[in-house]
C-alpha cells in the first residue's frame, strides 16, 4: 500500500475499495449494541416494518464503509482523519448477503492556511451493493499531510 499525501489527491481522482459481504449475524450484532430496532434485530418482525425485511442500520453501513476505506488504495499518510461530513444519504437498505464496496472521488484538495504540513481534501464516497446499486452516499472532509520536504 502506497501512502498518499495532499499533493496526490487531485480533483477527479477516483479510488475503489475491495468488497465485503454482510451477514444476518453482522446486522443483528451491530443493531443489538448500537441501534436496537425491530427491523435491524428480528428477521421475522422486520417483515411487518417499513423495510419489509431485515436491514442493516444506516450507522452500520457507515461503519462498514469506513472498514472498506481503511486499507484501500485511498490511504492518506497518517490515516483517515475526518474533519466533518457535509452530506450523508442512505439510498436503499443493506440486506443480509449484500456484498458492498465503496468508490471515492476527490472533489477538492487545498493547503491549510495555518498549518504548512497539512491540507484538506473533500471526497464523495458512494457505497454500492453487488448489483451496483448505491446504498449510501456521503461527502467528507479529511485532514491530509503534505509531502515531507526532501533534504537538499
Amino acid at each position: 500500500m502506497t501512502l498518499l499525501y495532499l499533493e496526490d489527491f487531485t480533483p477527479g481522482r477516483t479510488f475503489t475499495t475491495r468488497s465485503l459481504t454482510v451477514t444476518q449475524d453482522d446486522i443483528i450484532a451491530f443493531a443489538t449494541q448500537f441501534d436496537p430496532q425491530p427491523f435491524h434485530l428480528d428477521p421475522e418482525a422486520a417483515t411487518a416494518t417499513f423495510f419489509h425485511g431485515l436491514a442493516a442500520s444506516g450507522w452500520h453501513t457507515v461503519a462498514l464503509t469506513m472498514r472498506l476505506l481503511i486499507g484501500s488504495e485511498m490511504s492518506p499518510a497518517g490515516g483517515i482523519i475526518g474533519a466533518g461530513v457535509d452530506e450523508l444519504s442512505w439510498l436503499r437498505p443493506v440486506r443480509p448477503g449484500d456484498t458492498l464496496r465503496a468508490d471515492s472521488e476527490i472533489l477538492e484538495a487545498r493547503q491549510s492556511r495555518s498549518r504548512s504540513t497539512q491540507g484538506l481534501i473533500k471526497a464523495r464516497v458512494v457505497t454500492l451493493n453487488q448489483n451496483e446499486d448505491p446504498v449510501q452516499r456521503f461527502v467528507t472532509n479529511l485532514v491530509v499531510q503534505t509531502r515531507p520536504l526532501q533534504p537538499e
